[in-house]
């Protein structure tokens, strides 16, 4: 992993929200969140939060007197989920690292992570430290992103990309968010750190956009690839993304565009 992959700072955090939410987040956040309230916890854990998209769907879902502790390690995207979240005194905002949590032991019913083990530098660490923080019956709900060739728009921005900077071309999506799909080594891990009952499944969605710069804006100005591109030349961030745009509409059409997104859920028991 880079280490601008896990920097979430200046505007990434406003175009993150606005754009790939909606975009991939939404339908994905929505079903975690189903799946997690089947599950009737008091004590939830979310690490990873990102801009919030988990919380909003889930905080609506759970029984009154729940107790909520939503975390993430950057605390520019922790500050912008506070602000698109209704007020909840069942609610606590709270920075913190995955890998070193700041919890007594068995403190929560559940955790959750949307989209954000692929992002820990040791992710048996970051399971075990879960499983450490969940009661001994306590369930571990996560999702990770397939292989970057059937997440179309990400792939096909990658590319483009690749074509504005064929020496070094940014491969922050096919390495870090696309980098974690094999189902194997996710339950060789998860078992590694102590779960036993696992379950993982694979869910295939539609990711649909009003046109095609829309997807090209989210990926390079809302991701950390955008570290990346500025890296290599801080005046080229708008040309790749016109780049990008051009791509998607040559593939997806120049109206309304869709394609393909894929993910795999994860739930796990000790």
């Amino acid at each position: 992993m880079s280490n601008t992959d896990k920097i979430f700072s200046g505007s990434i955090p406003e175009f993150y929200d606005t754009y790939l939410v909606p975009l991939i987040f939404e339908e994905f956040a929505n079903d975690l969140a189903q799946r997690v309230c089947d599950l009737s916890p008091s004590r939830i854990l979310e690490i990873a939060a990102g801009s919030g998209v988990v919380t909003r769907a889930l905080a609506p879902k759970l029984k009154a007197g729940s107790h909520y502790c939503v975390t993430d390690l950057n605390q520019a995207m922790l500050d912008h989920a506070k602000t698109k979240q209704t007020a909840d005194a069942r609610i606590i905002w709270q920075q913190a690292d995955a890998l070193n949590l700041p919890y007594n032991s068995s403190s929560f019913d559940v955790a959750i992570c949307q989209f954000g083990v692929m992002f820990f530098p040791d992710r048996v660490a970051g399971y075990k430290e879960a499983r450490r923080v969940l009661t001994p019956d306590g369930a571990l709900a996560f999702n990770v992103w397939d292989e970057i060739s059937v997440n179309e728009f990400a792939d096909v921005v990658t590319q483009a990309a690749a074509e504005v900077f064929p020496e070094a071309p940014p491969r922050f999506l096919a390495r870090t968010p696309h980098g974690y799909h094999d189902i194997s080594q996710i339950e060789e891990e998860l078992r590694e750190a102590g779960f036993s009952k696992i379950k993982i499944e694979t869910l295939e969605k539609q990711s649909s956009a009003l046109n095609a710069s829309i997807p090209a804006i989210a990926y390079c100005q809302g991701t950390p690839l955008r570290n990346e591109i500025e890296q290599r030349d801080p005046e080229k961030l708008g040309h790749v993304t016109d780049i990008a745009t051009k791509a998607i509409a040559a593939r997806f059409g120049d109206g309304p565009v869709n394609s393909k997104i894929r993910g795999h859920v994860i739930t796990a028991f000790s």
